[in-house]
C-alpha cells in the first residue's frame, strides 16, 4: 500500500491490525471507557502521523501543551522538534466552569469545524467528543459529525475520541455509522495487571483486511508495549 495514502501508528503490530495504518480523508472514531488507552492510541498515531511528514493539529480538552508534550516524551514518543518546526500543533480547548447554552455549545462547535477548515495540517485530532456533550444535545453533535465528515471528503484525515457513556446505545450507532473508522478500547485482567484491548471494529477503504484485536500495555519511559494474544488470552 502506498504509505503516502495513510497514516501509520509507528509500530508495525498496531499498523497490521489496521489494514497497514488508517487511509488518510478518514472520519476515526476512537471510543472506550476512561483509562482504556484513548489518548496514548492517539498520540502513537501522532507520532507515527509526524514521522511521515504529515502536519497534525490536536486540540484536546484534557491537557495544556506543556503537559501533552511531556507526556509523550515520558512515553519515549518525543515530538518536541516537531513541535518546535510546526508540523505539530496543539489548542488546549478548556469549558468546564462556563454556563453554557445548547445554542452557545452549536456556536462553539461551528468554530471548531472552521477552525480545523482553515488550518494548514490536514490531520486533526479532538481529544475528546466527550466535554462537548456534556453541553449539547445529541442532534448538534451529530451534526457536528457531519460537518467533519465533509471536511474529510475535502481531504482532511480526523481522530476523535469518545467515552461510550456519554451517549444512549441508539445515537451511538448513529455516531458509529457516521465514522469511516471504528476503534473500540477496553480494559481487560492479565493475571496480576490490566491491559488495554483494541478491537478494530471497522475501517473503510483499507488494502488488506483488517484484524481484530491487539493488546498492549503503557509503560512509563517505554511508552506502548504490545502484549500477544496468546498472552492476553491466559
Amino acid at each position: 500500500m502506498d504509505k503516502s495514502k495513510i497514516i501509520s501508528s509507528g509500530k508495525d503490530e498496531i499498523d497490521k491490525k489496521l489494514g497497514e495504518g488508517i487511509p488518510l480523508g478518514s472520519l476515526i472514531l476512537i471510543e472506550g471507557e476512561n483509562d482504556t488507552g484513548k489518548s496514548v492510541l492517539c498520540q502513537q498515531m501522532i507520532y507515527g502521523g509526524l514521522n511521515q511528514l504529515h502536519r497534525i493539529a490536536y486540540y484536546t480538552t484534557e491537557n495544556t501543551i506543556k503537559s501533552l508534550l511531556m507526556q509523550m516524551e515520558s512515553l519515549s514518543l518525543d515530538v518536541s522538534e516537531f513541535y518546535s518546526w510546526g508540523y505539530f500543533r496543539i489548542f488546549p480547548v478548556h469549558l468546564e466552569g462556563v454556563d453554557w447554552s445548547q445554542d452557545q455549545m452549536k456556536g462553539t462547535l461551528n468554530l471548531v469545524t472552521d477552525h480545523i477548515k482553515s488550518r494548514k495540517e490536514k490531520v486533526a485530532i479532538i481529544d475528546s467528543l466527550t466535554m462537548f456533550t456534556t453541553y449539547t444535545g445529541e442532534d448538534n453533535i451529530l451534526g457536528f459529525l457531519t460537518s467533519l465528515k465533509n471536511l474529510c471528503d475535502k481531504g482532511h484525515t480526523i481522530f476523535i475520541t469518545l467515552h461510550q457513556h456519554a451517549f444512549k446505545e441508539d445515537t451511538l450507532v448513529r455516531v458509529r455509522s457516521a465514522c469511516d473508522c471504528h476503534l473500540f478500547l477496553r480494559k481487560e485482567q492479565l493475571a496480576d495487571r490490566y491491559v488495554s484491548v483494541m478491537e478494530v471494529s471497522k475501517i473503510r477503504g483499507a488494502k488488506k483486511s483488517t484484524g481484530n484485536i491487539v493488546s498492549f500495555e503503557v509503560q512509563p519511559g517505554f511508552g506502548l508495549r504490545i502484549i500477544p494474544i496468546s498472552s492476553a488470552k491466559t
